[in-house]
């Protein structure tokens, strides 16, 4: 962990780190940006991001980078370890007028050496469908701004569909498109289809079929993230008013929900084998939920501000095949929990979800896998948000005890985490670096004090917190209750390293087999060579 206080040493930029698996190395002639490589002036522009896609052409080299810098959009060649980036052949290069691209993905189930299907979400609403090899825009949706007006803030292909496509806007509302159909030249007219708390879905009501398929209007604020879960089936959502909601997609159903510690949630992902959910915020915390139980286990802190991305490392998961489930029941329990709703969605839903989603049963993960969630911290105004805080090598005091967890640490927990039951228990054992001491002894230490991060609060000023929020919305009537519980209710996990890897906040993370991607606001897309995987570079 880096030392409290902002010297010397928390300031310095790092261009290696060392984890368990090894020494991980920044590899400056793999940077890309800009072809210029002048820093981006990021103030009031959108986040920066990445996608990637693998063409699986014959030459071995068939990675493809798209990223967004301001009003401009860049695809490449990806070369990552390999060999050093040439910025000055993009594949193909875009500035647009008016509007920002905010998020893409590409359609990974069509991608040739020939072709790609690339989404472009936009600040003001639209989204564009593009073909970046052949240089192509085939289609713009939601043109007129009749559908919504509000800023894009994610973008994704549905798993396993050549059509099909989901997009959230910060009004709070989701929709479903299929790029085969177009949007109308008038504003559409809904009919309700499904329900529930803090959630409804509605059909687009035309005579022929036309965009949006369905939309979903979720919680109150914006809708920052959205992702599937690793079958394709669920969905998980978060948005601005602090609730993670996941939903079954094919049925639309309500699976479950979480509220952060306060303030809002705006990154989620899911872990490899889809059993658990990882959340970060506004509350400086990443939240760890159980999908099974539909609990937080656990929550990591160490971030001094907000986090804006997680993600697990699938090339350093461990899978026990023999490892029991940890819910209470059968496989075939947990099979049929996964199927939930399915048989009872509509006709309608049914012919939209055709798809070829695989079949993959969850397995379970060994601790290690957990504690590979690298977080990149997303700060107000003015804040230094440019460290990622990640698993790795014991690291220096005050946190060795909590460097690993045996299962006895559990069971041998204080009174306070008694609330657990043995289910919860069973998962958080999963997890490396949970800290199960007493919390009192963790207040009166100073070394464990953070001056912003809200995620060192204590049961009295919880309190207080309690009653601030409850003169607002009324949500912090969740606190204490299995929604959000407190902080010494729940085991706290420990970051192992942190490292400050820029100069400007970090808005991605990307794990490939062998480098990490990150990037930030400064419009820098570095590549970090794994151990042993670094080449000499042929240029």
């Amino acid at each position: 962990m880096a030392t409290e206080g902002g010297g010397k040493e928390m300031n310095e930029i790092k261009t290696q780190f060392t984890t368990r698996e090894g020494l991980y190395k920044l590899l400056p002639h793999s940077e890309y940006s800009r072809p210029n490589r002048v820093p981006f002036n990021s103030q009031g522009s959108n986040p920066v991001r990445v996608s990637f896609v693998n063409l699986n052409d014959q030459s071995g080299n068939g990675d493809r980078l798209c990223f967004n810098v301001g009003r401009e959009l860049y695809f490449y060649i990806y070369k990552g370890v390999r060999k050093a980036a040439d910025l000055s052949k993009p594949i193909d290069k875009r500035i647009y007028k008016g509007t920002q691209p905010t998020c893409h993905d590409f359609n990974h189930l069509t991608a040739t050496a020939e072709s790609v299907s690339l989404l472009v979400g936009f600040s003001a609403g639209q989204v564009q469908l593009i073909d970046p090899i052949k240089k192509e825009t085939s289609k713009l949706f939601n043109e007129e701004r009749l559908i919504d007006k509000s800023r894009v803030t994610c973008v994704k292909w549905v798993p396993g569909s050549e059509s099909l496509f989901l997009v959230a806007h910060s009004s709070g509302n989701m929709y479903l498109y299929n790029v085969e159909h177009t949007c109308g030249t008038a504003a559409p007219h809904y009919q309700l289809l499904k329900q529930g708390e803090s959630f409804a879905v509605h059909t687009c009501k035309s005579k022929s079929t036309r965009n949006p398929l369905l939309k979903w209007t979720v919680g109150e604020g914006a809708l920052n993230e959205f992702a599937f879960s690793p079958d394709g089936k669920f969905l998980a959502c978060v948005s601005q008013d602090g609730f993670l909601r996941v939903f079954n997609f094919d049925s639309v159903e309500l699976h479950g929900t979480m509220k952060s510690y306060f303030g809002g949630l705006l990154c989620v992902c899911w872990s490899p084998d889809g059993k658990y959910i990882v959340t970060g915020g506004e509350d400086d915390l990443v939240t760890v939920w159980s999908f099974v139980d539909c609990r937080v286990i656990a929550r990591g802190h160490g971030h001094k501000s907000w986090v804006s991305v997680v993600a697990f490392d699938p090339y350093t998961t461990s899978v026990e095949e023999g490892d029991p489930m940890e819910f209470s029941g059968s496989d075939e329990d947990f099979q049929d929990l996964l199927h939930f709703g399915r048989d009872r969605a509509n006709s309608t839903q049914s012919r939209l979800s055709k798809r070829n989603s695989t079949d993959s049963r969850p397995v379970s993960v060994t601790a290690r896998t957990h504690t590979n969630v690298m977080n990149a911290t997303s700060p107000p105004a003015g804040s230094n948000g440019n460290s990622v805080t990640t698993p790795g090598n014991s690291v220096p005091p005050p946190l060795p005890r909590s460097n690993s967890l045996p299962h006895s640490a559990v069971s041998n927990a204080g009174s306070k985490s008694s609330v657990m039951d043995g289910a919860i228990a069973s998962g958080v054992s999963k997890f490396a670096t949970l800290s199960l001491h007493d919390r009192k002894e963790r207040h009166h230490e100073k070394d464990h004090k953070r001056n912003h991060s809200m995620g060192h609060i204590s049961s009295k000023s919880s309190d207080k917190l309690n009653l601030v929020t409850k003169t607002k919305t009324d949500p912090a009537k969740t606190l204490g209750t299995p929604l959000c519980p407190r902080m010494e209710d729940v085991p706290l996990l420990e970051p192992l390293i942190c490292k400050k890897i820029a100069h400007e906040r970090l808005t991605v993370l990307i794990f490939l087999e062998d480098c990490i991607v990150t990037a930030c606001q400064e419009g820098f897309i570095c590549t970090w060579g794994r151990p042993g995987k670094v080449v000499s570079f042929n240029p």
